[in-house]
Order: structure tokens, then C-alpha cells, then sequence
């Protein structure tokens, strides 16, 4: 999640933006791609990654001769998790930049302001709530995550296993006091996450008037 969630941040503003601030023949494309994870089950995405970069996978003789274990280590969580929540933070910024419209960008390009002075002095103010409500969103579905996780980790405990697969390792060793606490843990933090929507999605309204 510490990598999953910035990554994205990253990818959802600069996809955002390019999706908003630019014509081109390929925007309907773009803006498919970012649903992909919303149509495709996480099992299955988690089964695409290992088939791609298993021992047995397309890429998996040339990453073993190269050392780099990827399926059933932590880059493959990171992957997993990574693009089962990439849409939020985009899907969050699309609908909000395009109704705050591009008069302020302008401009302040045309008093002289740099591509970063612009972006970091004038849009991202703009955007600060609409941007944390998605990275609210994005951490609560990686915290969450289960399924594409299930199947690349290879639940190796203390190195792949995340908390929504610990509670089922406890659970599957009759651990249940441990289980209920880990699941309790999660539970807190959703109602965390709930509760941080809630107040954002307001902010959010108010900031596309």
C-alpha cells in the first residue's frame, strides 16, 4: 500500500490531466483503460499476472535468468495492488478538472508562470480535496484487497501475506481470537476510511461549484 497508493497518485493526476487538458485520438482509449479494473475480476487480473510473469509465464525464463522473482514476492503484490486500484484517483480528478474548467491555468501562463509554478500554485489548490477523497478511496481498496493478492503472493508468511490474507491464515488454523482481532483492525480503519469520505465527497462538492 505505501507504494501502490503514491504510484497511482502519480498515474491518476497525470492521466487526469492529460485526459482533460488535451484532445487527442486517443482519449476514448485512455479513458477505457482506466476502467479496466472495474470490469475485470481481481482473481482474474491476479491470474493475467502470474500467466505473464510466473516461472511458466511470457516473461517468466528471461526474469529467472535475470534473478528478478516478481509472482510470490512483494513486487507482485505491488503490481496486483497497484491496478486493481488505479481508476480511483483518476476517476476522482476527470469529472472535477473538466468542471472547474482551464481559465485559471491560462491565465496564469499568460502572467508568466511556469508549467510547475501553474500546477503546483494554482490547479493542484483546486484539486487538494477531490485529490485526497480519491487517495481516501485508493487506500481503503488496498487495504481491502483479497483476491489478485491471493493469488500472487503464494502466502508466504511474514514476506506476502497482507492483512486481509493473515485473517484467513488464522482462520484456517483455528486461530479465531486472532482473526476476529486482525478483521476487527480492518473494520476500524473502514469506518476510518467511511468516515474521511464522507467529509471529503462534502469538500469535493463544494470545491466543483
Amino acid at each position: 500500500m505505501g507504494i501502490s497508493v503514491p504510484l497511482n497518485v502519480i498515474f491518476g493526476v497525470a492521466a487526469a490531466w492529460t485526459a482533460t487538458k488535451f484532445s487527442f485520438p486517443g482519449r476514448s482509449v485512455l479513458l477505457s483503460l482506466i476502467d479496466i479494473p472495474f470490469g475485470v475480476s481481481p482473481v482474474i487480473s491476479g491470474l493475467v499476472f502470474v500467466l505473464m510473469f510466473g516461472a511458466q509465464g511470457w516473461f517468466g525464463p528471461w526474469l529467472m535468468d535475470h534473478d528478478i522473482q516478481i509472482i510470490f514476492a512483494p513486487p507482485g503484490i505491488i503490481l496486483a495492488t497497484t491496478f486493481v486500484t488505479f481508476p480511483f484517483v483518476a476517476r476522482e480528478l476527470i469529472p472535477l478538472m473538466e468542471a472547474q474548467g482551464s481559465e485559471e491555468e491560462e491565465a496564469a501562463l499568460v502572467l508568466g508562470a511556469g508549467a510547475l509554478q501553474m500546477f503546483f500554485r494554482v490547479k493542484l489548490p483546486n484539486i487538494k480535496w477531490g485529490l485526497l477523497f480519491g487517495v481516501v478511496l485508493c487506500t481503503a481498496r488496498a487495504l481491502g484487497e483479497f483476491g489478485a493478492v491471493s493469488v500472487v503472493s503464494g502466502h508466504i508468511r511474514g514476506q506476502t501475506n497482507t492483512l486481509p490474507l493473515h485473517v484467513e491464515i488464522l482462520y484456517n488454523e483455528y486461530n479465531y481470537a486472532g482473526a476476529f482481532a486482525v478483521a476487527s483492525l480492518l473494520s476500524v480503519t473502514s469506518v476510518i476510511a467511511l468516515v474521511a469520505k464522507k467529509i471529503l465527497e462534502w469538500k469535493t462538492r463544494g470545491e466543483s461549484r
